[in-house]
């Protein structure tokens, strides 16, 4: 935790910004959760986190310039993709269940600087998963007033040197947006196209250099939530017949199982005997349920269940060829869940290849919990 504390003082918040989509939603999305114990299954604190690490490599570059130009390319993608810039709520049939409703309300747009060069950050000991949370902004879900909330947020980091990082925290309960719908791909040909527009990396609008007031106090923007205590290990799996996945059933747990059996095999640690399944069985619903580990039982044994089941990378999700402009692809790339308390699993349809029934699994175990 040294690590991380000595990273904080040399981070700075310079500006927080809302950003709403390009034009008016209409007609409104919803997405239904449905949940038994929503603080338990930490719908309001957890978020897929996502790092990306960029080299200064023209003159003219830098993160303050990037910011500027993602106000307005994040402002036509949440367009696209309205649900990113909604909010949780309440259904108004008052039974107190719980939507996701594409408000048009935004996403959060955070400007920050780092005392250090980008290769001092990536080469220093003080380089950690604690360390690199600094780089990401993330407040939990106001489980009173949920609809105040934002769900999604992107941090520009500048750093010493002209390089800067692109830091990604959303909601868990859209995380499936960012890993089915090429969500980033979209976003950075957006991005692309409005250089494009103007001849080049040229002054937006949005420069905060040229924005921000002498007045300026950085007590007055807000502190991110702590997701250091339980920051997950993940890994990612891929199951061939994603129709045999039904957690009402046996099958379908089993297969849930299997995964969870061969992360913990592959990263040395144990997730809790009890753990939340997020999936997304249709468009407009997501199911929150309990899944238990039955003791020793080693479920990994059914070959039939294995065979169906392949280890995925985080690299096919395509995040290290996301350039912000100028062909200038990252020079890293970090991913985990924050603020997993007994592990999770987070399961949808994956819609990379027409005509099949893949299924993407992702198991989060909780770092303390070792083997």
């Amino acid at each position: 935790m040294a690590s991380q504390n000595l990273v904080s003082t040399k981070l700075q918040i310079e500006a927080v910004l809302t950003v709403t989509p390009f034009q008016a939603t209409d007609p409104r999305q919803t997405l239904r959760v449905s949940v038994t114990d929503p603080a338990d299954s930490g719908i309001f604190r957890t978020c897929l986190n996502l790092i990306l690490y960029y080299n200064k490599v023209v003159d003219e570059d830098s993160g303050w310039i990037v910011a500027g130009w993602i106000k307005e390319s994040l402002s036509k993608v949440l367009a696209e993709q309205p649900m990113l810039g909604g909010r949780l709520r309440r259904r108004e049939d008052g039974n107190g269940e719980l939507e996701v409703v594409s408000n048009d309300s935004g996403a959060r747009l955070v400007e920050a600087k780092m005392a250090m060069t980008l290769s001092e950050f990536l080469g220093s000991k003080e380089r950690s998963e604690d360390a690199e949370a600094e780089l990401v902004f993330w407040k939990d879900i106001d489980e009173q007033n949920p609809q105040y909330s934002p769900l999604f947020y992107v941090q520009v980091t500048n750093f010493e040197c002209g390089g800067h990082s692109v830091g990604i925290s959303c909601s868990i309960l859209l995380a499936d947006l960012l890993l089915k719908e090429d969500f980033l791909k979209k976003w950075a040909d957006i991005h692309s196209a409005e250089l494009a527009k103007n001849d080049g990396p040229n002054t937006p609008i949005f420069y905060l250099p040229n924005l921000k007031k002498p007045s300026y106090s950085a007590a007055l923007y807000p502190s991110s939530s702590n997701q250091n205590k339980t920051w997950g290990k993940t890994m990612m799996f891929k199951i061939s017949d994603h129709q045999n996945i039904n957690l009402e059933n046996e099958s379908g747990r089993k297969l849930i199982l299997v995964c969870v059996e061969d992360a913990e095999h592959k990263v040395g640690v144990k997730m809790a005997s009890k753990f939340p399944v997020f999936f997304r069985g249709s468009y407009d619903l997501l199911k929150i349920e309990s899944c238990t580990k039955h003791g020793n039982e080693f479920v990994g044994s059914q070959l039939k269940l294995k065979n169906q089941i392949s280890t995925a990378r985080w690299d096919d999700l395509g995040a290290n060829e996301i350039a912000f402009g100028q062909g200038n692809k990252p020079a890293r790339v970090t991913n985990w869940i924050g603020s997993v308390c007994d592990g999770l699993v987070m399961a949808t349809p994956s819609s990379s290849v027409e005509g099949t029934c893949e299924l993407n699994v992702i198991v989060s175990i909780p770092c303390e919990k070792l083997i």
